[in-house]
């Protein structure tokens, strides 16, 4: 069974901007779980069949000016038939004064009203890209996240590899970090998977023979960050004679995260190895291939030889 999420109204209300006129509990008790909205136009006629009471409802101008056409006593009766479906809050959009019917509903059903001065469709996106955020699916990987020249990595391999120790030279070559060892991953869109770390350990570094640093007072503000899109994968593992590592970029390897692929990359590691300047091509590299240009296919055409065009069934998934 999937997992449900939920945040806070207070944070909601925080993070938007929103001005409370009528709170019957503490927002910190009361969750919201549904990511999507309701700007009730069918619903204000009586039209209920599939109305979604775990939705916020956001009144604006085409709602105040339907109700308007109504009487006092008409306006309370549709306003009553809606709330008494139990919506976790109404907002009320574009300085609008809720009228005394909305309120007294509220206050009989004991459901927030809050207000705001901004358009509708503003505080819609705002709302709509919280929620994205906090309600997405989730899970917790063993790692380090990183970004190098705008690029979201996830460090990942064994134990005592070096994934932190890499970490540390990225940031002093002026790269960020977003986490270490725990990354928290959500799945903000089929195609966007955000990573960030877990409040009680965020911005710390568990380095071998010395302990926990702080990354962020040791090296700056500059030098953290609190969330970044993962763009790619990069498995470090110890070098193994046996294994024949992809030398020329050719053969495209992905991993799966909460259903959405991601490229990854094996890079072995041994003494000598400058690991945060490989991963900085590696991001570079990455971005490239993102805007189209790909080194093989060019050197290939230097040398007169065709390119081996790849099947989209020949991608290798890796996991790890």
């Amino acid at each position: 069974m999937e997992q449900k999420f939920s945040v806070k109204l207070s944070k909601v209300i925080k993070e938007t901007g929103l001005d409370v006129s009528y709170m019957p509990n503490d927002p910190e008790k009361i969750e919201i779980f549904s990511k999507d909205l309701t700007r009730p136009g069918l619903e204000l006629t009586g039209f209920l069949d599939f109305f979604d009471n775990a939705r916020i409802i956001l009144f604006g101008n085409t709602e105040n000016s339907y109700l308007n056409r109504f009487s006092s006593e008409q306006r309370f009766h549709v306003i009553d038939r809606l709330f008494a479906l139990q919506p976790p809050a109404i907002i009320v959009t574009r300085g609008i004064i809720p009228y005394g019917e909305l309120m007294s509903a509220a206050e009989k059903y004991k459901i927030p009203v809050l207000r705001t001065s901004e358009p509708t469709s503003a505080v819609s996106a705002a709302l709509v890209n919280l929620l994205n955020i906090e309600l997405a699916p989730r899970v917790t990987r063993h790692g380090v996240l990183v970004e190098v020249y705008g690029e979201g990595l996830l460090l990942v391999g064994d134990s005592g590899v070096g994934k932190s120790e890499t970490a540390i030279e990225l940031i002093k070559r002026g790269h960020r970090l977003i986490a270490d060892d725990a990354v928290e991953i959500r799945k903000v869109s089929n195609t966007s998977l955000i990573g960030s770390a877990p409040e009680n350990i965020r911005h710390f570094i568990e380095l071998r023979g010395i302990g926990i640093i702080n990354a962020r007072r040791i090296f700056g503000m500059g030098s953290v960050k609190l969330t970044e899109k993962i763009d790619m994968v990069i498995n470090l593992e110890l070098w193994d004679n046996k294994k024949v590592y992809d030398r020329m970029g050719m053969n495209s390897e992905m991993t799966e995260i909460l259903g959405n692929q991601l490229p990854i990359v094996t890079i072995p590691v041994k003494p000598g190895r400058n690991l945060a300047v490989i991963i900085e091509v590696a991001a570079m590299n990455n971005r490239q291939r993102k805007m189209g240009y790909n080194a093989a296919r060019e050197l290939f055409s230097a040398l007169g030889l065709d390119y081996p065009e790849e099947d989209a069934n020949d991608v290798k998934m890796i996991e790890f």
